[in-house]
């Protein structure tokens, strides 16, 4: 029951249900947190086993997005038992050619280069190809991942600028990522920059790839370890005062390293690596931050699960939203719904994601905004393949790029030492 413990305090009271996109979308108690607690209690209790139908598709229906621990009075740890059931099914039903050839490129630097080094040269084209069949879809989400237009004009670094760099704040490592780093390059590099004008000094940390996210989400804990692994040992050889994640998913797996590899040789050294991230917006709202130029955009904020639920932060991304003048953030009515996207969950469970999806998109019709902005590539890619597939090219952006816009106007960069360290 080690793997479960996390749910022996739920009774069932039912608070998590609306919660719960799949519930919501179904009206199916299997697919509501409370439903699958029971199947993943039976099997732990050895009444279901991995080669029931019905409980792997149940749970493999889940999303993982966690709403429903924050609003649980129990203090369930849904999460985690949810991850150490799909890995007792993994080992009965490995996951799908598609899943495993994903999870293979995202953890093999030299194959992770060359796939999405081909993305990137078709990208440009991708956003003619976008709509709502599979293939159009996935064009749509590539399409989201290029750098978004703010206010008519990318940031760039002004040259002949002042330096209105803060006082020092110690040193941030930024945390890469895989689909970050290859798809959003240009979101970790504006996160340095941000960064530096706010008093942080980045420190490039080599070695460090994959996460272990998408892994652990499939099942696949034995790589999610090794991947762990990997990064404890090359933050722990580069230390800093933080580690700065640009992708919530990112942040929400590394601040896990400490439970993830608690039996693990290196177990002190992952907790003391999970202890020290943090969302690039904690950073930047500690800081401040200050203030950039005025920017004359509306603004949806939209918060991503692993962000809101699985690291509890809520406040921080407005903060930095809120460092930029004029800028007018319009509420829509499912700003800490899931989007869908959920890893690989938009692929494997199309027609439910799509469902979830399609609430998303409704409310930020509604509240028209000239850009979205969330802090998560997959989200970011679901939304905007979405808002494509629809006839409405909104960019979606994080939150840090909208601060670096007006940073780059109001001419903090050019300065010596503001440069972006990050390619």
């Amino acid at each position: 029951m080690t793997g479960y413990a996390g749910l022996a305090t739920c009774v069932h009271c039912g608070f998590c249900l609306q919660s719960c996109p799949t519930y919501v979308a179904t009206g199916d108690e299997a697919d509501s947190p409370r439903g699958r607690i029971v199947l993943m209690q039976r099997l732990a209790g050895g009444t279901m086993t991995p080669k029931h139908r019905e409980l792997r598709h149940h749970l493999d229906r889940c999303l993982g997005c966690r709403a429903c621990e924050p609003v649980c009075p129990s203090g369930v740890e849904y999460g985690p038992a949810l991850e150490h059931a799909r890995a007792v099914l993994a080992e009965e039903h490995p996951p799908s050619p598609l899943t495993r050839g994903i999870l293979l490129v995202v953890a093999r630097p030299a194959l992770r280069r060359f796939v999405f080094g081909a993305a990137r040269i078709v990208r440009p084209a991708a956003r003619w190809l976008a709509g709502w069949s599979r293939p159009g879809f996935l064009a749509g989400m590539l399409a989201g991942s290029a750098e978004g237009r703010i206010d008519g004009a990318k940031a760039r670094r002004i040259s002949g600028s002042t330096d209105r760099r803060i006082a020092g704040r110690g040193e941030v490592a930024v945390f890469l990522g895989c689909v970050q780093r290859e798809l959003f390059g240009h979101v970790n590099a504006a996160a340095a920059r941000s960064l530096t004008v706010n008093g942080y000094g980045v420190r490039d940390v080599p070695q460090q790839g994959c996460c272990g996210a998408l892994h652990a989400h499939a099942g696949q804990l034995d790589d999610a370890r090794a991947l762990a692994r990997q990064n404890v040992r090359a933050f722990a050889a580069h230390p800093a005062t933080a580690v700065a994640a640009t992708a919530a998913g990112c942040g929400a797996m590394l601040r896990d390293y400490g439970t993830l590899l608690a039996d693990d040789p290196l177990a002190e050294a992952a907790g003391a690596l999970a202890s020290r991230v943090r969302d690039v917006t904690e950073l930047l709202a500690a800081s401040g931050p200050i203030a950039g130029a005025p920017l004359s955009l509306t603004v949806a904020y939209d918060a991503p699960c692993h962000l809101l639920h699985a690291q509890r932060v809520a406040d921080a991304p407005s903060v930095v939203l809120g460092a930029v003048p004029t800028l007018e953030v319009v509420p829509h009515v499912e700003p800490d719904a899931c989007c869908g996207s959920a890893g690989l969950y938009a692929l494997t469970q199309r027609g439910l994601s799509r469902t979830i999806l399609d609430r998303k998109l409704d409310a930020l019709t509604v509240a028209d905004p000239d850009v979205v902005a969330t802090g998560n590539p997959g989200c970011a890619m679901h939304i905007a393949a979405g808002l494509r597939a629809s006839g409405r090219p909104i960019p979606v952006v994080h939150p840090v790029e909208i601060l670096d816009a007006s940073y780059a106007r109001a001419g903090f960069y050019g300065a010596p030492g503001i440069d972006s360290p990050i390619p």
